[in-house]
């Protein structure tokens, strides 16, 4: 998680005031246990602790929040970039099943709420300027962020004719992306956990004078600081699953403003499509 408490005080305490024995406590608690604190109540983690719960809910004041459950979500935004799988699979153990269906719908619509209420209406402008700009478009997604990556490439290559999709698969990443340049663009799409290939063909890109278009959840992330402009979109979890509902939302909102910059091309290109799909049977047809 952190090398040590020191670091994850210096990110939680805004007040710079020293703790006390029962504050310090809680702070030792919470960094030998992250995955599970994240979940408490002050009143449980007082009890897991050994104070009352009014001097957690004063550690909460003592950090600089309004109240417990204020310190409790920010605990939550910092440590869930580092749960493992397991610590995560762990955290979903309480759901209970009968509801399984309205808790992760319910997680999906917030996720979309919040990424509609944080995300800058600027940077998506950008975005699009600087696709439609680009020479080239390469885009890259690896692990569960993979999918997203080839649903933005398969529509993008409706409308442009210089999209290219990164992937594991298709060899070294390097390899794929050795002659981008100043007049190309990488759109990086990556949540937690972040893959390191994701970050580094990132780098590489800007060292090579590429605009980098970001796509992950938030400043924290570490493609955030990488990329020349970055969209952000909610992925926080009901479970060990990834929420791709916001990404997929925030990707399905590009597709098309991209798509309305080239109205008559994209008509055209689909008037085409049509005669090949219907000639080579490509969807079901309607009844006669």
């Amino acid at each position: 998680m952190q090398d040590n408490m020191q670091d994850l005080m210096q990110q939680l305490n805004h007040s710079g005031k020293r703790l006390s024995k029962g504050h310090r406590r809680i702070a030792e608690y919470i960094i030998d246990h992250y995955d599970k604190a994240v979940l408490m109540t002050a009143s449980k983690l007082g009890e897991a602790v050994g104070v009352s719960e009014s001097t957690v809910v004063r550690f909460a004041s003592a950090m600089g929040y309004d109240g417990y459950p204020q310190f409790q979500k920010a605990l939550q935004e910092l440590v869930r970039h580092w749960l493992t799988a397991v610590q995560r699979f762990e955290m979903s153990v309480d759901i209970d099943e009968s509801r399984v269906l309205q808790t992760v719908l319910q997680a999906d619509m917030n996720n979309i709420r919040r990424t509609q209420e944080e995300i800058s209406g600027d940077a998506f402008n950008e975005v699009i300027d600087r696709i439609s700009a680009a020479r080239n478009i390469y885009i890259m997604g690896v692990r569960s962020a993979a999918p997203i990556a080839q649903f933005l490439a398969y529509y993008l290559n409706f409308i442009l004719d210089n999209v290219r999709t990164i992937s594991e698969n298709g060899g070294d990443i390097f390899e794929q992306i050795s002659r981008i340049d100043e007049s190309d663009l990488l759109i990086g799409i990556s949540f937690p956990r972040y893959s390191s290939r994701t970050l580094e063909a990132i780098q590489f890109a800007r060292a090579r004078g590429a605009c980098v278009v970001g796509i992950t959840d938030g400043p924290m992330s570490p493609l955030y600081e990488t990329s020349s402009v970055c969209l952000t979109a909610r992925t926080d979890m009901a479970s060990f699953v990834d929420s791709m509902a916001a990404p997929l939302a925030v990707i399905n909102a590009m597709i098309v403003a991209i798509g309305l910059r080239h109205q008559e091309e994209l008509s055209e290109h689909f008037r085409l499509m049509e005669g090949i799909w219907e000639e080579y049977k490509v969807y079901v047809g309607r009844n006669k």
